[in-house]
């Protein structure tokens, strides 16, 4: 079978066709909703491929995303755009687009939101100037009319000369009746957002090729196999750097702190993922002035008791990611103008954080089922790191000559290979395959909360094609 990443190369080289002959706009369904309520369940006849529906959209999304990433520095350009120009599944902005498409309209506050889009600083032109003054930001991108000041004589004052107030025709008023209705349509703060999401995830990956050591991503040279350990740490930065800018313009205090949380999760997820359990004490502080943590007495810490380590497995497991997949879709419905006591962002947050944990449970069976050449990154990568993921920790309960290896992280010679022939002699990447069918129909479920739309059914089609999936 081809690889994911073929399949929506694909699927974007004919979407403009298949868009063209698409349901007539008169045959979709515009639900006026008075009150949240559960609607027929989605269709499992007719399937919505979400990369054909939103094939437009993201390979907008890709195209300006580039530009967002221009530095004065050669290096940090090319690392930065380095995973972006590989093709990608790109599921997590895909996410925030078809929930966006799957609730605009429904949410109390799309008007005030919508006339925004049109006549405020949630105008495409505006998100990408900045809110300070350029010079003082001292960001320079050749992509964008950004600049410093000189540093060749000592800074200036500068008097603010007065700003005229450009007349706007005023928001619809914050009393009058909405009538709930699905627009499918997109704003420019969703698209912005599928993008921040976008380089925060990749960002991650920066960092985590760096912890790991992994010289393949996507099929190619990883970054740091390609530019050393340094420029991806710092091209990772960079990301979350100009992830942050562009978060603070969407004018939302509610998906800033979701989207900054996300951040902390990852490393949170990271660090109980190194540690291997969320109870050991933190390392003692030393008065020597050039101690540092030692990541080897984290990586040693004692192993918690078989009964705890799924709970550590799947904690870790929504942190490292789920939480971004759950928190960006809930942000695009709180763009949309939902408000709190609507359910629509609950929808989303829990499809999202059920999707998440079946994709990284899909994820972990295969790395035990699926080649190098499929996965684009080598396989049986998480025993060598010492990591026991599902298939492992199932197999654990078949074969109990498993829990020393995973004690001791797979780490004497030969804990490797007897570890995978046990794996593969018991039922641990059936059973977690098992597992992740259960989160994925627990995904499909609350989407009968939405309105019948192409965009939901794009939703349910998803969660059938994330535990399917041999790449």
């Amino acid at each position: 079978m081809g690889s994911w990443s073929s399949l929506v190369t694909a699927s974007m080289r004919v979407a403009y066709n298949a868009r063209r002959i698409a349901r007539p706009q008169s045959v979709r369904h515009h639900s006026a909703l008075a009150q949240p309520h559960v609607c027929p369940a989605p269709s499992t006849s007719a399937k919505t491929d979400p990369y054909v529906f939103l094939a437009p959209h993201l390979e907008q999304m890709r195209t300006s995303l580039l530009t967002l990433l221009g530095s004065s520095h050669p290096s940090l350009n090319a690392i930065a755009q380095y995973y972006f120009l590989h093709p990608s599944k790109q599921l997590r902005p895909l996410l925030v687009l078809l929930f966006a498409r799957a609730t605009n309209g429904l949410g109390a506050e799309f008007p005030q939101v919508n006339w925004a889009a049109d006549n405020a600083r949630a105008h495409q032109q505006e998100l990408d100037a900045p809110l300070t003054r350029k010079d003082i930001l001292c960001d320079w991108n050749p992509s964008m009319p950004d600049h410093t000041a000189s540093f060749e004589t000592a800074f200036e004052l500068r008097i603010p000369p007065p700003q005229p107030s450009p007349y706007t025709p005023p928001p619809p008023l914050l009393h009058q009746t909405h009538s709930q209705a699905l627009t499918h349509t997109l704003l420019p703060t969703q698209l912005r957002l599928a993008q921040i999401v976008e380089m925060i995830h990749v960002a991650s990956l920066l960092h985590d090729d760096v912890l790991d050591k992994s010289p393949l991503r996507r099929g190619a040279p990883s970054a740091p196999a390609a530019f050393g350990n340094k420029l991806a740490v710092l091209g990772g930065d960079f990301l979350l750097g100009r992830a942050s800018a562009a978060l603070s313009r969407l004018g939302s205090h509610e998906v800033v702190e979701l989207i900054a949380s996300v951040i902390a999760n990852l490393v949170e997820g990271e660090i109980l993922q190194m540690k291997g359990s969320g109870t050991e004490a933190a390392p003692s502080p030393s008065s020597s002035a050039s101690s540092a943590i030692d990541l080897k007495d984290l990586h040693s810490s004692p192993s918690p008791p078989s009964s705890d380590k799924w709970s550590i497995y799947l904690k870790k497991t929504y942190l490292k990611t789920a939480s971004l997949m759950a928190k960006g879709a809930r942000a695009a419905v709180v763009l949309g103008g939902c408000r709190e006591g609507e359910v629509w962002k609950e929808v989303a947050y829990a499809y999202g954080r059920n999707l998440g944990i079946a994709f990284q449970l899909i994820d972990d069976t295969l790395d035990f089922s699926s080649s190098t050449a499929q996965l684009g990154k080598p396989g049986f990568a998480d025993l060598r790191l010492g990591l026991a993921t599902g298939p492992a920790l199932y197999a654990a309960e078949e074969f109990p000559e498993l829990e020393a290896m995973i004690e001791r992280r797979f780490g004497r010679d030969g804990d490797v290979e007897t570890a995978l022939t046990l794996i593969s002699s018991s039922r641990g990447v059936e059973r977690t395959r098992e597992l992740a069918r259960v989160h994925a129909e627990k995904a499909r479920e609350v989407l009968t909360f939405l309105p019948s739309s192409e965009a939901r059914d794009a939703l349910e089609a998803l969660t059938e094609g994330v535990v399917k999936r041999r790449w």
